[in-house]
C-alpha cells in the first residue's frame, strides 16, 4: 500500500501545492511528476498517482493553479482559450520546481500528463533539466499561433527532447489530427531521439478518463496505463 497526502513545495519565494503518492521505500523504482488536464488537480489524478505509486513510482500530481485557483470552464472552447492564455514559461518553471522537489540521490524522475498536461509533459522533456523519461497522454502538439506566452509548440520543441519519450494518442481525437502525430514521429526520428508512439483505434480525446463515459474506452485505457508503467519501469528503475 502507498501513502498519500497533500503537500507544498517551494518555487522561489512562493509555495506551490500538489498531491504526493508515495511508493513503499523498499519497492520504489523512481519518481514521477504528473500534470493534470486543463480542469486542474481532481480526484481522478490523485487516483492515477496512487496507481503509479503502487507500481513503485512516488508520484507528485502538481496543482498548476495554486496561485489563482481552479478555473471555471464552461466547455471545450473556453478550455482551449484558457490553455492559449496560460504562459508556458510559468508552467515550465513550476514543473522544474516539482522535479527539484522530488530529486534525491540516485533517484530518476519521469514526467507524465493528460491533455493540457500531456502537452506540457512533452514541452518539459524538451526544456527543463533532471528528467529521465516522459509519457504524454493525448497532449496537443500544435499551437494555432506562437506569441510571448506560447513561444514554441511541442512540435517545434521536439528536436530538443532530452529523455526517452512515449506518446499515447487516440486515433479519433478531434483535438490532435493524425497528421500532427505523424509530424511528431518524423521530427523525433530525424533528430535521432529515443521514442515510441502508440495510437488507439476507436479512442478519442481523454479516453483514460473514467469519469467521462462519453470519452472513456476501458480496453484502451488499461493498455495505455500498463504501457506507460512499463515504459517508466524501463527508464526509471535503477540509480542515475
Amino acid at each position: 500500500m502507498s501513502a498519500a497526502s497533500d503537500v507544498t513545495f517551494p518555487h522561489g519565494s512562493e509555495e506551490l501545492r500538489g498531491h504526493l503518492s508515495r511508493a513503499q521505500p523498499a519497492a520504489e523504482r523512481g519518481a514521477i511528476v504528473l500534470i493534470p488536464d486543463v480542469y486542474g488537480l481532481s480526484p481522478l489524478y490523485c487516483e492515477i498517482s496512487a496507481r503509479f505509486a503502487a507500481r513503485g513510482f512516488t508520484t507528485l500530481a502538481i496543482d498548476l493553479y495554486t496561485r489563482e485557483g481552479t478555473p471555471k470552464l464552461s466547455g471545450p472552447a473556453e478550455a482551449m482559450r484558457w490553455i492559449a492564455g496560460l504562459p508556458d514559461a510559468r508552467v515550465l518553471g513550476d514543473l522544474q520546481s516539482a522535479i527539484d522537489f522530488l530529486a534525491a540521490p540516485g533517484r530518476r524522475i519521469g514526467i507524465t500528463g493528460f491533455c493540457m498536461g500531456g502537452q506540457y509533459a512533452l514541452l518539459a522533456a524538451c526544456s527543463v533539466r533532471g528528467l529521465s523519461a516522459c509519457v504524454s497522454f493525448y497532449g496537443m502538439l500544435r499551437y494555432a499561433e506562437t506569441n510571448e506566452k506560447k513561444p514554441r509548440s511541442p512540435l517545434e520543441a521536439a528536436a530538443d527532447l532530452s529523455c526517452p519519450y512515449l506518446g499515447i494518442f487516440g486515433e479519433d481525437d478531434a483535438l490532435i489530427p493524425r497528421r500532427d502525430i505523424a509530424e511528431l514521429d518524423d521530427r523525433l526520428a530525424a533528430a535521432g531521439k529515443t521514442f515510441e508512439i502508440k495510437s488507439y483505434a476507436g479512442a478519442g480525446h481523454a479516453f483514460l478518463n473514467h469519469t467521462r463515459p462519453d470519452a472513456y474506452r476501458p480496453e484502451a485505457a488499461a493498455d495505455a496505463f500498463e504501457r506507460a508503467a512499463r515504459f517508466f519501469e524501463a527508464h526509471l528503475s535503477g540509480s542515475r
